[in-house]
């Protein structure tokens, strides 16, 4: 019996039945969007306003009401959708079904990839495990473009904001350590998922318009060389702001280079403060470090109840001179007004991280870490019209609203927390693909 627009009423009764399981359990990312569309299920502006939803509740309650009305195709498509997004678990749960009994044998159960933590050393997993986890090329994400900002967007904040009008916008730097030294590093293994950040980072930052350097597998000293040549850099001085993206696993304050070596991230910071790269001063700089910052897994508090400024003084005149200093001294006031206003010594800085202090980075061995994956989704559908600063309390929403699933491990229904640091002292707006006339 077909129901409303041509759904098979067994099929929306699955819905409604696994509706809140659903809620609680599924990813809708866009890779899982991007199936619905390639089957014509979902239009283009279905999928954007999906995706636009700001926590991941309301995006998979937008998709459930609007696939009842999409066909008799629709639920055949969302199972394989499931699939292909490595949720089998789902999937079997809406086709197990007495009556369905006929039709369970095209849903073909696989083994899940499990989350992995970003520094802690797993267990040796099974040969048949291993054989089960799919090649990148066929599951790399497929992103949307980049939504664009508008004229009028631009010219009504462009004043309050960060000058960001160079074409290209500034130089990315990715660095992406994927494989480690056996013998230099046994305790470090390889970082499945690392290859499909790396290049979701190049795409997404590519589409913004910067230049983007990738290096992979490097030790600590290369990391070091590399980010000291990439922050000499002439190019600096004639674009608007800075990129650099560090993926590895990692301790509270360091990250390890594929020699088993640590690298400290003050002096990476240090490396593009005012003092040592002056090209870049007043200019915006933005970090994204995906690693752990500790062994912890955060496993997650039950919320059984729970839902889902005054202004401080500026630096007056007084505070930067000596005590005592005399107001007559005509010549010392005259010098003074001569001298440029010093610059601290780091400022115009943001970072992101993929998890507080202490605790462990999650990363999915297909679909890449969870932070990287939100950080690219905020960025294509909301710089238009967000800065940088919200972009990432948005991230910290998604990844709040995450939990991994993997059954029978200490991953199951894991937990993680991102958060950044910011000495930006104006908003950052990236204004994607606007360039203003002059």
């Amino acid at each position: 019996m077909l129901g409303e627009c041509g759904m098979l009423e067994r099929d929306r009764r699955g819905l409604r039945k696994y509706a809140v399981t659903l809620c609680k359990e599924m990813v809708v990312d866009e890779l899982f969007i991007q199936s619905l569309q390639t089957d014509d299920i979902l239009t283009d502006s279905m999928a954007e306003s999906i995706l636009a939803e700001p926590t991941s509740h309301k995006r998979i309650w937008r998709l459930l009401s609007l696939l009842p009305k999409r066909g008799p195709r629709a639920f055949s498509s969302f199972c394989s959708a499931l699939r292909d997004t490595e949720q089998q678990h789902l999937c079997a749960l809406l086709t197990e079904s007495p009556e369905r009994d006929g039709e369970r044998q095209r849903y073909v159960e696989s083994p899940l990839p499990l989350p992995t933590q970003e520094g802690i050393v797993p267990t040796k997993r099974s040969r048949t495990q291993e054989s089960m986890e799919m090649c990148l090329d066929a599951d790399s994400p497929i992103t949307s473009s980049v939504l664009p900002c508008t004229p009028d967007f631009y010219l009504k904040h462009c004043q309050q904001s960060y000058s960001m009008v160079s074409s290209p916008r500034g130089l990315a730097l990715v660095i992406s350590n994927v494989s480690f030294d056996p013998c230099a590093a046994p305790d470090l293994d390889s970082r499945k998922g690392g290859e499909v950040d790396e290049e979701v980072l190049r795409k997404v930052f590519t589409e913004l318009d910067y230049i983007v350097t990738v290096r992979r597998d490097l030790t600590a000293q290369g990391m070091r060389e590399c980010i000291e040549q990439f922050g000499r850099r002439q190019q600096h001085q004639t674009v608007s702001s800075c990129v650099v993206c560090l993926l590895s696993h990692g301790v509270e304050g360091a990250i390890y280079g594929t020699d088993g070596q640590l690298l400290e991230l003050d002096w990476v910071f240090e490396a593009f403060d005012n003092a040592h790269c002056p090209l870049l001063q007043n200019k915006p700089k933005m970090f994204f470090i995906q690693a752990c910052r500790g062994e912890e897994m955060d496993c997650g508090v039950e919320q059984p109840d729970g839902p889902e400024r005054t202004q401080s003084p500026g630096c007056e005149q007084r505070d930067a001179g000596r005590e005592g200093e005399g107001d007559g001294d005509t010549r010392q006031m005259e010098e003074r007004g001569r001298l440029r206003v010093k610059l601290p010594q780091r400022s115009d800085m943001i970072c992101g991280f993929a998890s507080l202090k202490g605790t462990a980075a999650m990363r999915n061995t297909k679909r890449g870490s969870w932070f990287i994956q939100e950080v690219n989704s905020a960025l294509r559908f909301r710089a238009r019209d967000t800065h940088i600063s919200d972009i990432l309390v948005q991230v910290n929403g998604c990844i709040k609203d995450r939990e991994g699933y993997a059954p029978g491990t200490p991953h199951h229904r894991c937990k993680e927390m991102s958060e950044f640091t910011s000495s930006l002292c104006k908003d950052l707006y990236l204004f994607p693909k606007y360039h203003p006339q002059y």
